[in-house]
């Protein structure tokens, strides 16, 4: 039976002007000896649409849940949109890296949460799903990886797309959520090309010990099934679950509606994965 959920906000400031907003959730009673670290992805924020329930059905099935926005996400002063472009436009994936690092390990050693967990977990959405599988990879104190939708790789631009984001020093994404047009600098492009190998998903997927749950839509349009059959393959130890007829949300949207049916059969595969290796 699920338990009552507490939420416990946090701030931490990784770098000067930089600040990772996040929510620790916990299930009423004793500090749980498991965690899990939830990743969002590209044009995505920690309360976004499906996020807080996914959150708050882990918490309830016993895990401590930690979520964050990425420093340089482009929340602003409202929660729920993103409002600062310009600070988007700064972003890097190295960044989002590096503080997705910084998160895992105040979790593992014990500096984020009630009580250290004995065992930890990441689940990562989209681009966010890429972010930890690199992380996982590198961290062998991670007992178990969901992803959802995960990227197989980051290089996603043609070279003409290149060429004219040299040129303009940006680059403009829609946002067919908000039909904004948001900015995204040069930086973001250098930042990839200078750091290529240690941003390489495929190699980092090859190298993961833990095992690996990669749930995908079979309707994707923005991470294509192929993505997630790519990633099974570079590993021995990763299962595959395709949700038929679902997309890249899983028929979530934001403001958040409820549940689908197929965002219901993500999670229920994804809690008995998490059952599996972290609380046996």
């Amino acid at each position: 039976m699920a338990q009552g959920v507490i939420r416990l906000p946090f701030a931490r400031e990784p770098r000067a002007g930089d600040t990772i907003r996040g929510d620790v959730r916990v299930p009423d009673g004793p500090p749980p000896r498991t965690a899990v670290i939830v990743v969002h992805g590209f044009k995505s924020f920690k309360d976004w649409g499906f996020f807080p329930w996914v959150c708050e059905r882990l918490a309830g099935a016993g895990h401590s849940t930690i979520s964050f926005n990425f420093s340089r996400n482009g929340v602003g002063a409202d929660p729920d949109r993103l409002s600062d472009l310009e600070r988007f436009g700064s972003n890097t994936l190295s960044l989002e890296l590096e503080e997705l690092r910084r998160m895992l390990a105040e979790v593992l050693d014990g500096d984020l949460l009630p009580r250290r967990p004995r065992k930890a977990a990441l689940l990562g959405h989209g681009r966010g799903g890429a972010h930890a599988v690199l992380a996982a990879a590198a961290e062998p104190r991670v007992r178990a990886l969901v992803t959802w939708a995960a990227l197989a790789r980051f290089d996603r631009w043609s070279e003409e797309t290149r060429e004219l984001w040299r040129a303009d020093g940006r680059v403009w994404v829609p946002n067919p959520r908000t039909g904004e047009q948001m900015p995204l600098g040069v930086g973001f492009l250098e930042d990839f090309e200078a750091k290529r190998d240690a941003l390489d998903v495929m190699s980092a997927a090859r190298r993961l010990h833990a095992p690996w749950l990669i749930v995908q839509g079979t309707d994707d349009l923005t991470v294509w099934p192929s993505e997630a059959e790519t990633l099974t393959r570079a590993n021995a130890g990763a299962r595959l679950h395709l949700v038929e007829r679902a997309g890249h949300t899983f028929g979530a949207a934001h403001p958040f509606a409820g549940p689908t049916p197929e965002l219901r059969e993500a999670m229920d595969r994804t809690l008995e994965h998490l059952r599996r290796h972290l609380e046996e």
